[in-house]
């Protein structure tokens, strides 16, 4: 017997990054990958971080960013970029819909969440 994939896979996983409990959950969708990244346990801010269709080499393509839900501040735009764009563009240049609670934005705290996103990926 064969064994049933389920239709959306799933992984997360808690760290901790500079002393702060950190989630991720990590969604696979046909058409996009969803990721929770939270320091609050909630979702917060929805950002949608999209490949511009207009850059034919995927290697240089240029992304945008758009607060779908929540506060609209220069830094999400900045983090969301910097945590979604690897994942798109491994995902085959998918769009990810990025849920983003931080309490700590810092460039070495990205850093480290782009390590936790890594350990979940389901692309």
């Amino acid at each position: 017997m064969s064994e049933i994939l389920p239709l959306i896979r799933s992984k997360q996983t808690e760290k901790s990054i500079n002393g702060i409990s950190t989630q991720v959950v990590c969604t696979e969708f046909s058409n996009y990958i969803f990721i929770v990244l939270t320091q609050y346990g909630k979702i917060g801010t929805l950002v949608s971080v999209t490949p511009d269709s207009r850059s034919g080499d995927i290697s240089t393509s240029m992304f945008t960013t758009k607060v779908l839900l929540g506060k609209e501040e220069a830094l999400t735009h900045v983090c969301a970029k910097n945590l979604a764009t690897f994942v798109s563009q491994e995902a085959g240049n998918r769009p990810v819909l990025l849920g983003l609670a931080l309490k700590d934005s810092s460039i070495e705290a990205i850093k480290a969440m782009k390590d936790v996103i890594k350990s979940c990926q389901v692309w």
